[in-house]
């Protein structure tokens, strides 16, 4: 996924194509490149560094009459970079076609690169060389592709430019007689381009100075980073460190929480005091009363509302609900910070391709992101603290701020919210010393005297492995900041008015929209989140359980599931995913024969600690 962005034109301001990489930039900075022409010359550069360095090389340019660039959020082809110059066509492409190996079976086009824009070089040269028109371009590649496809496809011989998208994401706008274009509206707005527009299906043709020559390639480095390690279901000898043993623990005898539960207590008749003090979440207000609240946010047929978009099932289903039911034109707000596997960025794809919704990716800085978990997580191995395991996931908080962000850049206020009203994990702050809040109405709430007992007591957990205090500290409380003390407006939670059934939303996504599940485990949940088999790996080998025995536990005390039914479940559900675990310290740079020892070895938590 990448910010595209480019100019065709005899007044192209060099300026102005900064300002539009600086704002390509958010989505993604692993790596980036453009097409020039500039007088009798075609120039490709690629380099795996951010496009604000690589903006640098305008300056040795002059005269430039057309320039398409992107700024890449490395996912599908790790070692290949864009812009893809194959087959006489160069493409810069923005989503993930999840059908690109397929499409090769029905070319006799050479494939030479592991990315999947390489298809649509190989699509596009096929229909010219049936007779095929340029303006049926866009056609021909949306109708074979599967997945988000916002591009631009450059013809230099035949002196065209295509630009389309399945989603909404490309727009173009003009000024002083330069179209320019790029994946948002708001960084044309910022140039001050007048009579921008949303290019979809119909697509845009541009024309642009002819080369009968292959364009000069220059590069800078190879993009061989491990930003996106393979996740497969191929067993190692490493996967036989990951232990699975039987606890042999005391469960609740209504639910299915065992003893080493933090707070946990069972009176006479052995129900635990999470059973007897719950009250049930699952139980929606009228449909009609959300209809109703978001009626003065409609704006006809013109985007509404923002959704933060994880690529996750119930976020998913969610963007199925507002578009379908609420009848809604969203814009899906995805924010990367490393830890989104390629399995949830093909999700997004599929969802935003086929629901024609547009998806604007905040990604941050992927590499430090995953030092500042590496570091942590180094200094969680030397103290290890069931408390402390958050931290791992510290650095996703920064999600909250960039909705304003959105909000901020798309000028729409609303925000509707998938949140699984389910997924209440109290041991996670229980483990280091917060009791459980049985009164507490949504999964994300705010209160500023419980946060700052909650970071009080995390700071004094750190005190015990000094590592922690590391460069990555403003970035975890930056982010605790938005998460929980920022104020929220404008923002509705849709299961609060919706009856979440897990069922309905397996059925839905994957019969109608071929969502994909993962190789490793047979649960739908958390399977697009690098860091859930690790984090329930060390829960389930200290401690017992896991995230799915509360998620169950909350089924059962919902009337949706029987005792028997959710130890089932779990007892598959919390078997640890090699493949997972295995993709996850990969891309932090950790040794997987080094780390599960150090878990394995961690004194199994007693459960009279909690009695």
């Amino acid at each position: 996924m990448c910010g595209i962005f480019g100019a065709v034109g005899s007044k192209i301001k060099k300026r102005d194509i900064r300002k539009l990489g600086g704002f390509a930039q958010q989505r993604g900075q692993d790596s980036s490149g453009f097409l020039i022409s500039s007088g009798s010359r075609l120039i490709l550069y690629r380099a795996d560094q951010a496009i604000s360095k690589s903006l640098k090389y305008l300056d040795t340019i002059s005269d430039i009459s057309f320039v398409m660039g992107h700024s890449r959020l490395v996912t599908n082809g790790m070692t290949d970079n864009q812009p893809v110059f194959h087959n006489g066509a160069c493409v810069i492409h923005n989503g993930i076609i999840v059908n690109a190996d397929s499409l090769w079976k029905s070319t006799t086009r050479e494939r030479l690169q592991q990315i999947d824009t390489e298809i649509i070089t190989a699509l596009v040269a096929d229909h010219i060389d049936n007779g095929g028109s340029v303006e049926e371009i866009c056609e021909v590649v949306l109708s074979a592709c599967r997945g988000v496809v916002a591009c631009a496809i450059a013809l230099p011989k035949l002196g065209k430019l295509c630009l389309f998208s399945n989603n909404g994401s490309l727009y173009a706008g003009v000024k002083d007689h330069t179209t320019y274009f790029a994946s948002e509206k708001f960084p044309l707005s910022k140039i001050h381009c007048r009579e921008i527009v949303q290019i979809r299906e119909h697509g845009l043709v541009l024309d642009i100075a002819p080369h009968e020559d292959d364009p000069d390639i220059e590069e800078f480095g190879s993009s061989i980073r491990n930003l996106v390690p393979a996740l497969g279901a191929a067993a190692s000898r490493e996967e036989t460190l990951l232990e699975y043993r039987d606890h042999s623990l005391r469960r609740c005898s209504r639910c299915i929480l065992p003893e080493t539960m933090p707070y946990i207590e069972f009176n006479e008749l052995g129900v635990c005091n999470y059973c007897t003090n719950y009250s049930p979440r699952n139980t929606p207000k009228p449909f009609d009363q959300l209809e109703r609240l978001i009626e003065p946010y409609r704006r006809g047929s013109v985007e509404d509302c923002i959704v933060p978009f994880s690529g996750g099932r119930d976020s998913c289903y969610s963007l199925h609900l507002i578009c379908n039911e609420l009848k809604m034109k969203p814009i899906a707000y995805t924010y990367d910070w490393g830890m989104v596997t390629d399995l949830g960025r093909r999700n997004i794809s599929r969802m935003c391709a086929q629901l024609g919704v547009e998806n604007i990716i905040v990604a941050d800085d992927i590499v430090t992101k995953r030092q500042n978990i590496a570091t942590n997580f180094k200094a969680w191995l030397k103290s290890p603290h069931l408390g402390m395991v958050s931290i791992l996931t510290a650095g996703d908080k920064h999600f909250f701020r960039h909705v304003e962000t959105v909000k901020q850049q798309t000028d729409i206020s609303l925000n509707l919210w998938g949140v699984n009203p389910l997924e209440v994990t109290h041991f996670k702050a229980g483990f280091l010393g917060v009791p459980p809040n049985f009164a507490e109405e949504r999964v994300y709430s705010s209160g500023t005297m419980k946060q700052l007992r909650y970071q009080w007591l995390r700071l004094r957990a750190m005190a015990a492995s000094p590592s922690y205090f590391n460069s990555s500290l403003w970035d975890t409380l930056s982010g605790e900041y938005y998460r929980s003390f920022h104020k929220k407006t404008d923002y509705f939670h849709l299961f609060d008015y919706w009856r979440w059934d897990e069922r309905e939303v397996d059925n839905t996504l994957i019969n109608r929209y071929d969502w994909e599940t993962a190789p490793d485990t047979n649960t739908t949940w958390r399977i697009g989140d690098g860091t859930a088999a690790i984090y329930n790996y060390i829960y389930y080998t200290v401690a017992g359980f896991t995230e799915h025995d509360t998620f169950r536990s909350n089924q059962i005390r919902e009337g949706d599931l029987s005792r028997e039914e959710a130890l089932e479940l779990v007892s598959d559900e919390n078997r640890p995913r090699y493949p997972n675990i295995k993709w996850y310290l990969d891309a932090i740079g950790m040794d997987f024969d080094q780390v599960i020892p150090v878990i394995n070895n961690i004194p199994k938590l007693k459960p009279e600690a909690w009695q």
